[in-house]
This record gives C-alpha cells, sequence and structure tokens, in this order.
C-alpha cells in the first residue's frame, strides 16, 4: 500500500530515524564495552625475556590472592611471635619482626607477657616453644579472623601441649619490605591458651 498523505510519510521517517539512531547508540556502547574488556585483560598479559626469548604470561589479579595473602600474613605473625627458643637475642629479633604486622595491641600482648616474666621463665629453664597453626578463618564481610593453633612448650623435664585461639582485624596498608603483604593486624587478643596435655620427659 502506497503512502500518500504527507503527515504518514513523516511520522514514518521520524520513526525509521529513531530506530537507526537508537541502533547506532546501542551498538556503539556494545562496541566500547567489548573494547574496554580487551584492553584490561590486555593489560593481564605481559612478556618475560627468558634467555632473550619473549614468552607470554598472565598477570593475575590482586583481589584474586588477597585472601591467601591474609591467611600468609596472619600465619607469619604467629609464627614469629610463639615460635621462641631459648635465646633472648632471637627472642627479641623475632618479636621486633612481628611488631611490623600488628598495631599497638601486639605490643601491649608482648609488654604484658614479659612483665609477667614469661621471657626469662623461657630462658631460665631452656624451653623451646613452637607453634603448629591448625586453621585460621576468616570474616571477609567484617574483616576479622580467627586463629587456631597448637602450641608445643618442651623444657628439659617435661613436653607441655597447649590450645591458642587468638582473635583480631586485619586492614590494607601499604607493601613495606618489613610488611610484604601489605596488611595490618588489628585489636588482636588471646581467646584461648589452655593446657591439652603434659607429658613427663622420662615417660619417652
Amino acid at each position: 500500500m502506497l503512502i500518500t498523505s504527507i503527515e504518514n510519510k513523516i511520522k514514518l521517517a521520524f520513526l525509521v530515524s529513531l530506530g537507526s539512531f537508537s541502533t547506532a547508540i546501542l551498538l556503539s556502547i556494545l562496541v566500547l564495552g567489548f573494547a574496554r574488556e580487551q584492553v584490561r585483560d590486555s593489560r593481564k598479559t605481559i612478556y618475560v625475556l627468558d634467555n632473550d626469548i619473549p614468552i607470554l604470561v598472565r598477570r593475575s589479579d590482586v583481589e584474586e590472592n588477597r585472601e591467601v595473602e591474609y591467611r600468609a600474613h596472619i600465619n607469619l605473625f604467629h609464627s614469629l611471635f610463639f615460635n621462641l627458643p631459648p635465646d633472648d637475642a632471637f627472642i627479641r629479633d623475632n618479636v621486633a619482626r612481628a611488631m611490623y604486622l600488628v598495631d599497638e595491641s601486639g605490643l601491649t600482648e608482648y609488654n604484658n607477657l614479659k612483665e609477667k616474666g614469661y621471657y626469662n621463665s623461657i630462658l631460665a629453664s631452656s624451653a623451646v616453644l613452637s607453634i603448629r597453626t591448625d586453621s585460621i578463618a576468616l570474616d571477609p564481610g567484617k574483616k576479622e579472623f580467627h586463629y587456631y593453633g597448637t602450641q608445643r612448650i618442651e623444657r628439659q623435664t617435661s613436653v607441655l601441649i597447649r590450645q591458642l585461639v587468638t582473635t583480631g582485624s586485619y586492614a590494607d596498608v601499604p607493601r613495606t619490605e618489613n610488611n610484604p603483604h601489605g596488611c595490618l593486624i588489628t585489636h588482636w587478643k588471646t581467646l584461648l591458651n589452655r593446657d591439652i596435655s603434659h607429658t613427663p620427659k622420662s615417660a619417652f
């Protein structure tokens, strides 16, 4: 059917123009989105020279490994703070390194233990303290953690096994040589530290 009315022709031309314009905008948005994804993906791939031979490798997203880094940071702190041989210089060095990983709550705990003679008793009894990480539970929403570990205290006459549970929060900070994970433990405290077993050395 031929369109004889000028008004109808104008309406048809308007609809065709509007449809073309809408389609052009939609295609532009799709192309821009696709291009953005391509650029983002290209930034994740880099070339590494291996004996002057370029090798294409894919860079992992920092956020993908962040939870692993949080766990490693928490584990490292507890290892430094609780693995203690009867060596005063070694203890001071370990504690000093641990203090880079925690806020003032870590220093408060250290001072409390020092005032109670905890470190002096380690030296006096030639005790060797070691910690084994059982698990670390993270709450990414609240950025809180619970650390579960087993502490072994070996003295000349006996071996004491203790259950250790601590909790705290964690925050992102700039990475440094002393804090390679870029994480800081905050509001750290011990929830549980109780004996599990006590075995005299003569029983071995």
